[in-house]
């Protein structure tokens, strides 16, 4: 099934649980639904725009390359040639790029966000990057036309994003962030507040420090298993409910074990990205941090190995038995 399918049959299996009421126009608790606006439609801005539609909202959409853009059009979305484009019709605009310098380009390109009037409009910024990054980047906005910002990234990769299973943790004002919780709640389980901006984005890297070893130690024991000579592919329900038992190890070890790689949970080069940030706040903060730093060399060794837009559970391949051709 291709995209444009795929999308429409998703869209009419959704159920609208915490957006608008589609006869009424209303968000939960009884208020006007505000119109929305989606920039980045990667692995995870595709689908959570697709649950704001599903959800029943108003929803604009950018991308750089039109094809996904065109997919959630033919779904009901509104696309724009510009993220600009996309602020002049919407009051919170939802964005998930992949890196600083990409959400530098959105924000302040030609006919970005700051090209236009700001003024009680609101940008979630689902991206992962540096927490001064972000605070740098909102003061800078703020300044240029009165925009507000909200750095909300997410963790439960493009799973929970198709799931609506996220969690979220955002840096922003408590007025902003309760502003936007309906909307956010239609495309994931829980958002936390965690301080003012940068505070979202300093939460992630402390969950990716957790997962980046959880990845590494996985593949670690997963081999340990396949190479003793037991079925590794057992380790999630032998391990249940034990010390050793979590979300990570029910996910990810029955990937490794049967090479299940696409579609990808997320990518090597933006583990890496991640880690190479949680080792700059460090050093910022004299945090140690060697186990994430291990992590970030071996994440280095499989984007040599497997390349840096593979899946990042290909880290479990670094350590399989290299066959040699047998003698004559």
């Amino acid at each position: 099934m291709d995209l444009l399918n795929r999308t429409r049959t998703m869209l009419r299996q959704a159920r609208p649980q915490h957006g608008r009421n589609s006869m009424t126009g209303k968000a939960p608790g009884g208020q006007s639904a505000e119109k929305l606006g989606y920039l980045g439609l990667g692995m995870m801005g595709f689908p959570m725009a697709r649950r704001l539609l599903g959800a029943g909202y108003d929803v604009a959409v950018w991308n750089r390359s039109a094809g996904k853009a065109a997919a959630l059009a033919e779904a009901g979305a509104k696309s724009v040639a510009s993220p600009g484009e996309v602020a002049t019709t919407a009051s919170i605009i939802f964005m998930c790029v992949t890196d600083a310098a990409a959400v530098q380009q959105v924000v302040f390109g030609s006919a970005g966000l700051a090209a236009v009037p700001g003024a009680d409009r609101l940008v979630v910024d689902f991206s992962s990057i540096h927490p001064e990054a972000a605070r740098n980047i909102a003061a800078r906005l703020k300044a240029a036309n009165g925009m507000r910002w909200i750095d909300a990234p997410v963790s439960g990769g493009t799973k929970g994003a198709e799931e609506g299973t996220l969690a979220v943790m955002a840096g922003g004002e408590a007025a902003d962030i309760e502003r936007v919780r309906p909307y956010v709640l239609a495309m994931a389980r829980r958002l936390t507040h965690m301080g003012p901006t940068g505070a979202g984005q300093t939460t992630k890297l402390c969950n990716q420090v957790i997962v980046g070893c959880a990845m590494a130690v996985l593949a670690e024991a997963t081999r340990l298993a396949v190479n003793a000579g037991i079925d590794a592919g057992r380790l999630p329900e032998a391990l249940a409910g034990g010390f050793a038992d979590s979300i990570p190890l029910q996910l990810f070890v029955p990937r490794m074990v049967q090479g299940i790689h696409s579609p990808p949970l997320g990518h090597i080069a933006t583990m890496l990205k991640d880690l190479d940030t949680v080792a700059d706040l460090a050093q910022a903060t004299s945090t140690p941090v060697p186990m994430a730093s291990l992590a970030a060399q071996l994440f280095r060794l499989a984007k040599a190995a497997r390349g840096a837009n593979v899946d990042a559970l290909e880290i479990y391949k670094l350590s399989a038995a290299v066959s040699t051709p047998a003698k004559a």
